[in-house]
């Protein structure tokens, strides 16, 4: 199977809030590839009811399926006047690497852009090296600003704006 049959077999679909077991498990293997990341829904019960959490909130949250196996993720919301934020960008290593990432982030920025938003930000936890690489290459700016989440993984979160254009 080439690159293009692998991309040419993944369907980005609306998710449900019967997908919370594939997007905690896409969670959680993501999560395993770095030192004390750990998945609690405690401190991510949107994870329960993705679809309800998102779409309550305005927003809108996806999945992405190969052979009926959720490989990746991403949701936003409206935060506010006319800035959106992007979540949940997962994506498994299985699926990495083919554009997908790019994929899920330019279908958020025409959502919102969609919905009156100009600018998007995001948070990422300072460990997740190949996002942070990932939303730069895409025009995001890591703003200077940290947030400390005080959960069980020690999280502390960089903060990353863009400006959209319609």
């Amino acid at each position: 199977m080439t690159a293009s049959d692998r991309a040419d077999a993944l369907v980005v679909r609306a998710a449900e809030d019967g997908d919370a077991a594939a997007v905690m498990a896409l969670v959680e293997a993501c999560f395993s590839e770095y030192d004390n990341c750990i998945l609690d829904t405690e401190e991510m019960p949107h994870l329960l009811a993705l679809a309800t959490h998102f779409t309550s909130q305005g927003g809108d949250a996806w999945v992405v399926e190969r052979d009926g196996e959720v490989v990746a993720s991403v949701a936003w919301r409206p935060h506010g006047g006319d800035v959106g934020e992007l979540h949940m960008l997962y994506v498994a290593a299985s699926a990495r690497r083919h554009g997908l990432g790019t994929r899920l982030v330019t279908l958020v920025e025409s959502r919102a852009v969609s919905r009156g938003a100009t600018r998007l930000e995001l948070w990422t936890d300072t460990r997740f090296e190949d996002a942070h690489r990932l939303y730069g290459d895409l025009g995001y700016v890591r703003e200077p600003e940290t947030r400390e989440l005080h959960d069980r993984s020690s999280t502390v979160e960089y903060h990353f704006t863009k400006a959209l254009t319609a």
